[in-house]
């Protein structure tokens, strides 16, 4: 059948694209070595598992015949490209990486990459935020990326500093209550 009546395209990027976070132009992907062996790991899996197996049923539901009407082979071409297009992503996002060990800061009482911050915003409330790389960021636990705006507002300020970060809502000052450097991260 042809490809024209088949919603189907050879195009690797036009559908399934997820949103992925952008590196500023001209700065490096800064990445925890923790942050980076999950990437590697994801990579790894993809080509030496998932990609694998999802070839064999692509073969197998293609020795059966008719494949327009084939819903294994329909499948199994669209997650080929979402496993090869992440593929791809992930070995940039890996060749672009500058693995930050944070566990090494000498200056812990200031914040930089990696570091753990808790902080008081105007209405006396305490939070607790862990600066990582942008592909790395997960606001369930804390994680915030290097070049969010909470992050901009404190990196280089030191424990008991009141910085200014910019909101919709406008200008908040928030105090710096304690920077940690966790092991590992």
């Amino acid at each position: 059948m042809n490809k024209a009546f088949v919603k189907e395209s050879d195009d690797t990027d036009d559908d399934l694209d997820v949103a992925q976070p952008d590196v500023p132009a001209g700065t490096k992907n800064y990445i925890t070595p923790a942050g980076h062996q999950r990437l590697r790991d994801e990579l790894l899996h993809l080509l030496d598992v998932e990609r694998p197996d999802i070839v064999k049923l692509l073969s197998w539901a293609a020795s059966n015949g008719d494949r327009s009407e084939n819903g294994d082979y329909i499948y199994g071409k669209r997650r080929l490209r979402e496993i090869d297009r992440r593929i791809r992503f992930l070995t940039k996002r890996l060749d672009l990486a500058e693995v930050v060990d944070s566990s090494k800061q000498e200056n812990v009482d200031q914040v930089f990459f990696g570091a753990a911050v808790d902080y008081a915003g105007d209405d006396g409330e305490s939070h607790t935020v862990t600066i990582v790389g942008v592909d790395e960021v997960d606001l369930d636990v804390g994680h915030v990326s290097w070049i969010s705006p909470i992050a901009r507002a404190l990196l280089k300020a030191k424990i008991g500093d009141t910085v200014a970060l910019h909101t919709p809502a406008g200008v908040q000052q928030i105090d710096i209550l304690d920077v940690r450097y966790p092991r590992g991260s």
